[in-house]
C-alpha cells in the first residue's frame, strides 16, 4: 500500500515536469519564430555584389540553364543564371500602346514667320559648352532664344576647348545648310556675323543665367541686344527654361529633330554600323555604359573595390574643388550611382532578355577594363562596340576626333530596337527624348534607388524571386507611352508638347513623315532617321534628378546639375555630357 501511493507520488511530478517542459518548449519555439520572421538577410561587409573586381563564378552559373532556382543541401538559395530569358508578360521589343502615339511638332498659323518677326541689325552669337550632347541641347535653346529675342542667329560656336579638345566646327559635324534651310521660316540664321565698314562686329559677351525664362531674355539680354545690336551668349547650356510657350516648344522640337543632322561621312558610317548589327541578329540591345573613372570619381560612389579604388578615384576627385564629400552608402541608397556593369547585365536577363541576345556598347575606358567587363560579357557574350564592327581604316577618319566618334556611337543607339543607360545623363535623355518622338521605341533606364537592395541580397535568394522583383520594379521604366507626366524631366527627355495621342493606331493613318514647319517638304523622308544626335562616349554625363524616381520617370542615377558652382570651367567641361 505504502509502495502504490509513492508510485502515485511520483507518476503526478514527473507529470507537472512533462507538462511545464512542454510550456516551456513552446514558449521557446515560438520565441524563435518570431525572431526568425524579424531577422534581416545578413549582409555582407565589403558588399561584394557591388564589387569592381570580384570572383564572378561564384554567384552566377552562366552556363547552367537547367537550374532557375533551388535550394543547397545546407538550405542556402542558389543563384543561377538561365541561358535562355524567362518568360516575360511583354513584348521585349515593342513598347504598349505606341502604335497610338507619333510626334506632331507643326506650328500654328499664329507662329508669324521669321521675315515677319525679325529686326534688322539685330543680331545673337552663341557659344556652346561642354561634350557634344550638351553642345546639342545648347544649339536647340540657342534657337529659340534668337525667337525669342526677334533677332537673326549666326551659327553657334562649338566647344572646342573641353576636356575632349576636338577642334571640329559645327559644319564639320552637322550639315549646317539643312540646319539653315530647314528653320528659314522660323528664325533667320546666318553663317557669320556681317562686315560693318569693311569689319566685322565685335559683339558683347554676356551670360544669363540657367533655366532662364522668356521674360528673363526680355528683360536681361534684349535691352542690350538693342544698344549693341551683336550679342554673344557664352557658357550656353541649359540657359533656356525647361517649360516654355507651346508654340516655342514646338520650335524646340523641330530644331532637335528635324534641323539637327549629321554630315553625311558621318551619317553614311553610322548607317554601315547599324547594318552589320542587323545582319547578325533581327533584334540588338544598344547600351550606353557609362562607367569610367571619371564619372565614378565624380559620383561620389563607392564599388567594393578596396584602398586601390579609394586611391585611384579619390585623386580624380581633387580635380573639383568645391566638389561635396558625399557618403558612397547613401549616394547609392538614393539611386545617384550608375549600375556596375554586371548589375546591368542581371537586370536584362531579369527581364527576359537571353543570352543570345546581340547588345552594341557605347562606352569609354571602363574603370578596371576587362576584369570589370567580364560579367556582362558572361551574360551577353555577342557583345560589339564599334571598334570590333569596324575596320580600322573605316574609322580613321573619326578616330582622332571625339565628337565624330561620338555620333557614330549615337546613330547605332538611336537605331536600336531596344535602347539601355546605366545613367540618366545628357545623352541618355537626349535619346529617350527622341525615341520617345519617334515612335516610342524601349528606352530602358534602371530604378536604381528600388534596384540597389536587390542587388545587395541576390545571394539570399533563388533567380525567380529576384527576377520577378527586377520586372516589378521597373514598370515606368521602360519607355512607354504616357510613362512620364507631361511637364515632368527635362523637356530634351520628356518633349511631351510634341506627342500627339491618337484613337486610330498610326498604321492604319497615313503613315508619319518627318515634315516640318507649314510646308509639306517631300525631302524629309524616313531615311531621316539618322539626321540627328549626338553621343559621347568618351563624355562623363552628368544628370540632374529628382529624389522621388517615379515622379519623374527617371531612373535614379545622376546629381544636381544645377547646384555645381558654374565658374568653374574644368568642373563644367566634366559636367557637359
Amino acid at each position: 500500500m505504502a509502495f502504490q501511493r509513492r508510485r502515485n507520488h511520483y507518476y503526478h511530478r514527473f507529470r507537472y515536469l512533462l507538462q511545464a517542459l512542454s510550456v516551456v518548449s513552446g514558449a521557446l519555439l515560438v520565441l524563435l519564430g518570431i525572431i526568425s520572421f524579424l531577422s534581416p538577410y545578413p549582409v555582407e561587409t565589403d558588399n561584394p555584389a557591388h564589387r569592381v573586381h570580384r570572383d564572378y563564378s561564384s554567384s552566377i552559373d552562366a552556363t547552367d540553364d537547367a537550374i532557375v532556382g533551388g535550394v543547397s543541401p545546407f538550405g542556402v538559395p542558389v543563384f543561377r543564371v538561365p541561358n535562355n530569358g524567362m518568360r516575360s508578360d511583354r513584348d521585349l521589343w515593342t513598347s504598349r500602346n505606341s502604335k497610338y502615339f507619333h510626334g506632331c511638332c507643326n506650328s500654328s498659323a499664329k507662329f508669324l514667320k521669321a521675315e515677319a518677326i525679325t529686326h534688322p541689325n539685330r543680331y545673337l552669337a552663341i557659344a556652346t559648352s561642354g561634350g557634344l550632347n550638351q553642345q546639342r541641347t545648347g544649339i536647340t535653346d540657342a534657337v529659340v532664344a534668337a525667337r525669342i529675342l526677334n533677332s537673326t542667329l549666326v551659327v553657334p560656336k562649338l566647344d572646342q576647348k573641353s576636356f575632349w579638345k576636338d577642334a571640329s566646327n559645327f559644319s564639320q559635324i552637322f550639315d549646317v545648310n539643312w540646319f539653315i534651310s530647314t528653320l528659314a521660316e522660323d528664325v533667320k540664321i546666318i553663317k557669320e556675323l556681317p562686315r560693318k565698314r569693311g569689319k566685322t562686329w565685335s559683339p558683347h559677351t554676356m551670360r544669363v543665367p540657367r533655366k532662364c525664362s522668356e521674360r528673363c531674355y526680355n528683360n536681361r539680354v534684349l535691352p542690350v541686344l538693342v544698344k549693341r545690336h551683336v550679342v554673344q551668349l557664352t557658357k550656353f547650356d541649359y540657359r533656356l527654361a525647361n517649360r516654355l510657350d507651346t508654340e516655342l516648344q514646338k520650335l524646340r522640337c523641330r530644331v532637335n529633330y528635324h534641323a539637327l543632322k549629321f554630315t553625311d561621312p558621318i551619317r553614311k558610317m553610322g548607317e554601315k554600323l547599324v547594318q552589320r548589327m542587323r545582319k547578325r541578329s533581327k533584334h540588338y540591345i544598344a547600351l550606353h555604359l557609362r562607367f569610367e573613372p571619371d564619372m565614378l570619381a565624380f559620383s561620389g560612389c563607392y564599388y567594393g573595390g578596396g584602398d586601390k579604388e579609394r586611391k585611384d578615384l579619390g585623386a580624380i576627385r581633387k580635380r573639383w574643388k568645391t566638389l561635396h564629400i558625399s557618403n558612397p552608402d547613401k549616394e547609392r541608397r538614393h539611386g545617384k550611382c550608375p549600375l556596375t556593369p554586371e548589375e546591368v547585365g542581371l537586370m536584362l536577363r531579369a527581364l527576359g532578355y537571353g543570352s543570345d541576345v546581340h547588345i552594341y556598347v557605347a562606352s569609354g575606358d571602363v574603370y578596371g577594363g576587362e576584369e570589370t567587363l567580364a560579367p556582362l560579357k558572361a551574360l551577353f557574350p555577342n557583345f560589339y562596340s564599334k571598334e570590333t564592327i569596324a575596320m580600322k581604316e573605316e574609322l580613321e577618319l573619326f578616330s582622332s576626333f571625339s565628337s565624330r566618334m561620338a555620333a557614330l556611337d549615337f546613330i547605332v543607339c538611336d537605331e536600336s530596337d531596344v535602347f539601355v543607360t546605366n545613367n540618366n545623363g545628357n545623352m541618355a535623355k537626349i535619346l529617350a527624348g527622341r525615341r520617345r518622338y519617334f515612335g516610342h521605341k524601349p528606352t530602358i533606364r534602371p530604378n536604381a534607388k528600388k534596384l540597389y537592395r536587390l542587388f545587395l541580397n541576390k545571394n539570399n535568394m533563388t533567380w525567380e524571386a529576384f527576377s520577378s522583383r527586377v520586372r516589378t520594379f521597373q514598370r515606368g521604366f521602360m519607355g512607354e507611352p504616357n510613362e512620364v507626366r507631361p511637364g515632368r524631366g527635362e523637356f530634351h527627355e520628356n518633349p511631351s508638347t510634341c506627342i500627339c495621342e491618337e484613337s486610330v493606331p498610326k498604321g492604319k493613318r497615313d503613315s508619319v513623315s518627318r515634315k516640318v514647319g507649314k510646308g509639306n517638304d517631300d525631302s524629309m523622308r524616313k531615311e531621316e532617321i539618322f539626321e540627328d544626335q549626338n553621343v559621347d562616349d568618351h563624355d562623363p554625363e552628368w544628370p540632374d534628378m529628382e529624389e522621388d524616381d517615379n515622379q519623374s520617370g527617371m531612373g535614379g542615377v545622376g546629381l544636381d546639375y544645377d547646384g555645381i558652382n558654374s565658374e568653374e570651367p574644368e568642373l563644367e567641361d566634366m559636367l557637359s555630357d
